[in-house]
């Protein structure tokens, strides 16, 4: 049963079993709940004749030598293609945004197992592409591109424990994360498969879509100090309130991006002291920001950074910003979106040149291995363009054709490299 649409879904049902959470799927770098789901992908690789090996950041892959033997991931001399997305979720999430990718993957490896190719074929199943437990996305696939920042091993998760430290819990050396680090000349490519959380290809009823350009995207921790005082006894002429400062800043943030092509989110905000009868002494909130160019972004960003310390003259307050996350937005290269194109009207039996391209505001792995190799996506419809929400759904006649666009990529892109 291998290969088809019907264990896809399977086994993206059986990973919801590696949560956190009885209530819900929560699933973070680097947890008991990450190595377990690890193990499953490791035994479907080796079904799907693939070699396996967990890096030093603690990505699984799986890795065929052009003839289709089973071979060591990361073997020198003959280069590869990589196929994957990452394992990894949000809080209370769905069961197909990256782990249908890795899933995908694995099928098409089994699908070609016997079929030889011009170029090794790699599997990789990415430990933290949403950054959930230390606030810093895509640790996986920096590490694998090599891109890991040593300024990122302090990072702490909600219980003060740090990147570090976690690394040595879960069994990984920090020292050695650079091994994880893969070399242009290993590469032909990364190939990713994601559902597209957002509502293009359902509005315009269609399966399967390739990916032009992926948002570039920053992320802030704004903060707000005032002063926290006594809720009864002081008249709002006396009043340095942290949470009205920030409202009014949240308002504000959403009327600056509807005037542009960029998307921005308050995603989080929490106050202190908290207490029913005590003025807010202290606002912080989340920002993300994402831009179908950079300079869009940027340029958004500005704006809303001069507006935070508007308020703050206005309201009493200060204002601070601290940026944590930075990704430039990236281009999808010809060749691969090539590929994808030609594997959907293969699949779907679309005339040639109608296939859809669409950029993702959403961010992908593929935006750090853009460092290393050339990327590409195929997106997949997803209902009511919800993600990131256990609603997550996808149909099994559409993942069936995906299954089938995606192996079809694979053989056109073997065909123009021979």
């Amino acid at each position: 049963m291998i290969g088809t649409a019907g264990w896809v879904l399977e086994r993206c049902d059986d990973l919801t079993r590696h949560s956190s959470r009885s209530d819900a799927l929560e699933r973070v770098y680097l947890s008991p709940e990450h190595s377990a789901a690890n193990t499953a992908v490791r035994a479907w690789m080796l079904d799907a004749g693939l070699d396996t090996e967990t890096d030093a950041a603690g990505n699984i892959w799986g890795r065929r030598a052009a003839d289709g033997t089973p071979q060591q991931p990361g073997t020198p001399g003959e280069p590869a293609l990589v196929l994957g997305s990452h394992l990894d979720t949000v809080p209370d999430a769905g069961r197909y945004d990256g782990m249908l990718g890795v899933v995908l993957a694995i099928a098409v490896a089994h699908r070609l197992r016997d079929v030889p190719l011009p170029f090794a074929l790699e599997v990789v199943g990415f430990s933290d592409e949403e950054g959930t437990r230390f606030g810093k996305a895509l640790l996986g696939s920096c590490a694998a591109s090599g891109q890991w920042d040593p300024a990122w091993w302090e990072q702490t998760d909600a219980e003060g424990i740090t990147l570090r430290e976690a690394f040595a819990r879960f069994g990984l050396a920090p020292e050695r994360v650079g091994d994880a680090a893969r070399r242009p000349e290993e590469l032909v490519g990364y190939l990713e498969a994601h559902i597209e959380q957002g509502p293009v290809l359902e509005s315009a009823d269609l399966p399967l879509g390739y990916v032009t350009t992926i948002a570039g995207a920053r992320r802030f921790v704004l903060t707000i100090t005032g002063e926290a005082r006594h809720a009864g006894g002081t008249p709002f002429s006396r009043r340095r309130d942290a949470l009205v400062a920030a409202a009014h800043l949240v308002t504000r943030i959403e009327d600056l991006a509807r005037a542009t092509d960029c998307l921005a989110t308050v995603g989080d905000l929490r106050v202190e002291p908290g207490a029913v009868n005590v003025i807010p002494g202290r606002a912080e909130l989340t920002l993300d920001l994402r831009g179908r160019t950079d300079t869009g972004r940027d340029a958004l960003w500005e704006q809303i950074a001069a507006v935070g310390h508007a308020i703050a003259r206005e309201r009493g307050v200060t204002f601070e910003a601290v940026e944590t996350h930075r990704a430039p937005s990236t281009g999808c290269a010809e060749r691969l979106r090539a590929a994808v194109a030609t594997g959907i009207t293969e699949a779907t039996g679309a005339p040639s040149g109608s296939v859809l391209g669409l950029w993702s505001p959403a961010g992908h792995d593929g935006m750090a291995m853009a460092a290393v190799t050339d990327v590409g996506m195929l997106f997949v419809r997803c209902r009511d363009g919800i993600s990131h929400h256990p609603d997550e759904h996808v149909d099994p006649e559409d993942v069936a054709v995906a299954l089938d666009a995606f192996t079809a990529a694979v053989l056109a892109r073997a065909e123009e490299a021979r």
